[in-house]
């Protein structure tokens, strides 16, 4: 561990020439009497760190000093392609991998780019989950992520929605994958590559024999292919709607965004009132009323007639409430 330490200290100073005792114990997450003892340490080994005493003192490298030691391990090289994805990192345990590689990478720049990886930083950042939610971790994500990363069988539990038992899977684990806060894993069981939610699996174990992953695999293809086919089946049912022109806009802001941008493609021209009919693909009833109430008087539901009977009560109710007011 001290001896990782060390390398690291050498690189921080290499990349950022002249830190305070502060500063570096802030970044190599140790007291300042450690930051001392190291830099001591360097210095006997024949790294010329070089300590200035006094308010604007600090250590620094004698000389233009650079090491060799940049070289990227594969874990290191692989976290450096996911750097934007702090949170991910952390959850993966990939997080000291990443600031390694970023470390090894600062250093080999020349002096005039060593400000290129704080100014993307300040300029991008993913934040993944969705709004009004707080995700949790699942605890097996670590293991899956090693699974994955190492191309080993996982052994697991996996207990699917709806059920009171676990299945016991052997999985070849080809992907992550994390949509608005949920971690997912694509992998292939028997003949077949599956999508399993993390969150769902009760036990996981990296196994140490070595599966042999298809290189004609896409990752974004698949999920873009899986996850369009899971959300169209849920559109179990269909309505029929009359929308104005301010609904038709903002339809595929309220239900699924295909499913309302192919029917809107599909609706013939507008009426004498600008308002133009169509058919709607939905999950249910139930979840189309409340999607759908929200446009108010901008919509007209045709069809089922149950569902218009529920927005004429909602209509009348609203009229009970405020009275008839204009």
């Amino acid at each position: 561990m001290r001896a990782a330490r060390l390398i690291r200290m050498v690189l921080v100073l290499q990349a950022r020439p002249g830190m305070t005792a502060a500063e570096l114990s802030r970044e190599l997450e140790v007291s300042e009497r450690t930051v001392t003892r190291d830099a001591q340490a360097l210095s006997e080994a024949g790294v010329p760190v070089y300590a200035e005493r006094g308010r604007a003192g600090g250590y620094r490298l004698v000389g233009g000093y650079r090491t060799g030691l940049t070289g990227l391990a594969r874990d290191e090289a692989e976290a450096l392609f996911l750097s934007g994805l702090p949170s991910a990192l952390r959850e993966m345990g990939l997080a000291d991998a990443a600031s390694a590689a970023r470390l090894k990478v600062s250093a080999a720049l020349t002096p005039a780019l060593r400000d290129a990886p704080a100014g993307a930083g300040r300029r991008f950042h993913l934040d993944a989950p969705g709004w009004y939610r707080e995700p949790a971790t699942p605890e097996l994500l670590p293991a899956v992520a090693e699974a994955v990363w190492r191309d080993r069988l996982l052994l697991a539990r996996y207990r699917g929605a709806g059920r009171d038992t676990d299945a016991e899977r052997e999985l070849a684990p080809y992907g992550l994958v994390l949509k608005a806060g949920v971690w997912y894993l694509c992998a292939r069981a028997g003949d077949d590559t599956r999508v399993y939610r993390i969150d769902r699996f009760t036990a996981a174990t990296v196994s140490d024999t070595p599966f042999v992953r298809d290189e004609g695999f896409d990752l974004p293809g698949f999920w873009e292919e899986r996850s369009a086919a899971f959300a169209r089946s849920l559109l179990r049912t269909e309505v029929t709607l009359r929308l104005s022109e301010t609904a038709a806009h903002r339809l595929p802001h309220l239900v699924d965004r295909a499913a309302a941008t192919e029917a809107l493609e599909a609706a013939g021209p507008p009426g004498d009132d600008g308002r133009v009919t169509v058919t709607l693909p939905v999950e249910s009833l139930d979840v189309a009323y409340g999607q759908l109430l929200g446009l108010g008087p901008e919509l007209e539901v045709l069809a089922p007639a149950g569902l218009r009977e529920r927005f004429a009560t909602a209509a009348a109710r609203l009229h009970a409430l405020y009275g008839g007011t204009p």
